[in-house]
C-alpha cells in the first residue's frame, strides 16, 4: 500500500481530486498535488492549491510557467504541523522557538538544528518578482484560455488529437499538447517537429516517460511497463502557448500545421 500518492495536474488541468481523496481516506495514504502546471486552475469552482482534497499542493515558478520567480516554487498546506516542518526544512532544519528546544538556550541569539534540512529559501528578489506578477495571474489565465479555445476551434478538423477539457475543471492551460496523427500526414512526428522548428515555430515534446531514462533502468524499470505513457509520448507535440502570443502568430502556427496535414 502506498504511503503517498502524487496526482499530477498535467498541462494545467486538475486531476479528479475528490475521488483521489476518497481513496486516500479509504486506504490511508497522504496526497501531495503536483500542481506545477496548475497555478490559476480551478477544480469544482475552487482554486487548485486550497488543499481541500490533499495534504500538500506544490507549485512551480520556473521561467516557462504562468508566472515566474526565475526559479523555485511554493508548497501549500492546511496542516499546521506540516507547515512548521516545511518551514524548518527549507532553512537547514533550524528552530528559534525556545519552547521547542532541547535544553535551555545560551542566549537570545541561540538556535538549534533539530533535523537535517537544506537551504530551500527563495531570495527576496525572486519573491518580489513573483508577487509583482500575481496581480496579473487572472489576465494571463484568461488569455491562455482564449488562445487554447482558438486552437481547438481552428484545429477541429485537422485530424490531430486535441486536448480534452474536463467540465469539472477550469484549466490553467500551461500547455497545449496535440497528438500527432501519421495517418493524416505523410510525415512522422519527428519530421513534423523538425519542419516546424526550421520555420521558427517553437514546438516541443512534453514529456519523455521517466521509466525509459537511464537512471530508472538502474532501478529495474524497462520500456513496455507503462504502455499508456509510451503511446502518449510517441504522438505528443506541444504547440506554442503563452499570454503574449498574438492571433497572427497563432494563425501562422496553425497554417504550418495544416500544410503538413493535407
Amino acid at each position: 500500500m502506498p504511503k503517498i500518492v502524487v496526482p499530477v495536474h498535467f498541462a494545467g488541468q486538475s486531476c479528479d481530486m475528490q475521488r483521489i481523496r476518497a481513496l486516500a481516506d479509504r486506504y490511508g495514504f497522504a496526497v501531495v498535488e503536483d500542481a506545477a502546471h496548475a497555478l490559476g486552475c480551478k477544480y469544482l469552482d475552487m482554486p487548485v492549491g486550497n488543499c481541500c482534497y490533499s495534504d500538500v499542493a506544490v507549485f512551480s515558478f520556473h521561467p516557462v510557467k504562468v508566472i515566474t520567480t526565475g526559479e523555485g516554487g511554493v508548497a501549500l498546506t492546511n496542516n499546521a504541523e506540516l507547515a512548521a516542518r516545511m518551514a524548518r526544512l527549507r532553512s537547514h532544519g533550524t528552530i528559534r522557538d525556545t519552547t521547542r528546544m532541547n535544553g535551555k538556550p545560551d542566549g537570545a541569539w541561540y538556535y538549534q538544528v533539530v533535523e537535517l534540512g537544506w537551504n530551500y529559501r527563495m531570495t527576496d528578489i525572486q519573491a518580489a518578482l513573483g508577487c509583482s506578477q500575481m496581480g496579473r495571474l487572472d489576465d494571463y489565465i484568461r488569455q491562455r484560455t482564449r488562445l487554447a479555445d482558438r486552437y481547438s476551434r481552428l484545429l477541429a478538423n485537422s485530424g490531430l488529437a486535441l486536448p480534452r477539457s474536463d467540465p469539472s475543471c477550469a484549466s490553467a492551460w500551461h500547455l497545449y499538447v496535440v497528438g500527432w496523427n501519421e495517418e493524416a500526414s505523410s510525415l512522422s512526428r519527428a519530421e513534423a517537429f523538425a519542419r516546424l522548428r526550421t520555420a521558427g515555430i517553437g514546438v516541443n515534446v512534453h514529456y519523455i516517460p521517466l521509466h525509459t531514462q537511464p537512471y530508472f533502468h538502474k532501478l529495474g524499470f524497462r520500456p513496455g511497463q507503462y504502455p499508456n505513457a509510451e503511446n502518449y509520448y510517441a504522438r505528443a507535440l506541444t504547440l506554442p502557448l503563452y499570454a503574449g502570443l498574438t492571433d497572427e502568430q497563432q494563425d501562422r502556427v496553425v497554417d504550418q500545421l495544416m500544410a503538413m496535414l493535407r
